[in-house]
């Protein structure tokens, strides 16, 4: 493999999926108390999470409590328990170039905002005959890193 032009700094969020999040809120809010810190809903990716903090400035971590609008649709946010592990990336689009370079295989809908107002992308779950690298049944995101990320973990 050619030299990475990019680092992984450590762990922005994970997501966490059921078909209703009132079971995920009683552990992670009521009994683990983590910090409700806002909300997002997007048909186009069929959920509607709950956005929960724990850490503070850059060791903050997101934990996303996600359940789909429609459960018979698809994005299936519930589908998997663990349904992703966000990545906090120094340069995003270096990354991605980098990444799909050697084989990695991206989800559709490529550099994007996120629920958290970060740019972000997906790498797939499942490889396939022109990409061969992929999550190996894991949903991975990859985030932006702000400057005082970048800062304080770079």
């Amino acid at each position: 493999m050619q030299p990475r032009p990019f680092k992984v700094l450590g762990i922005q969020q994970i997501a966490i999926g059921a078909l209703s999040k009132d079971n995920l809120k009683r552990l992670w809010v009521d009994a683990l108390g983590l910090e409700l810190t806002g909300t997002f809903q997007s048909e186009r990716e069929n959920v509607d999470e709950d956005i929960l903090a724990m850490g503070k400035g850059p060791f903050k971590v997101e934990v996303d409590l996600m359940q789909p609008i429609d459960p018979d649709k698809k994005p299936a946010v519930h589908a998997t328990a663990l349904n992703h592990v966000g990545l906090w990336i120094d340069d995003l689009p270096k990354a991605v170039e980098w990444l799909a370079a050697q084989g990695v295989r991206f989800a559709p809908g490529g550099i994007r905002k996120g629920a958290a107002g970060y740019d972000i992308t997906f790498l797939h779950p499942k490889a396939n005959d022109e990409f061969p690298i992929a999550g190996e049944g894991v949903l991975i995101e990859l985030v932006q890193a702000p400057p005082e990320v970048i800062a304080a973990l770079g």
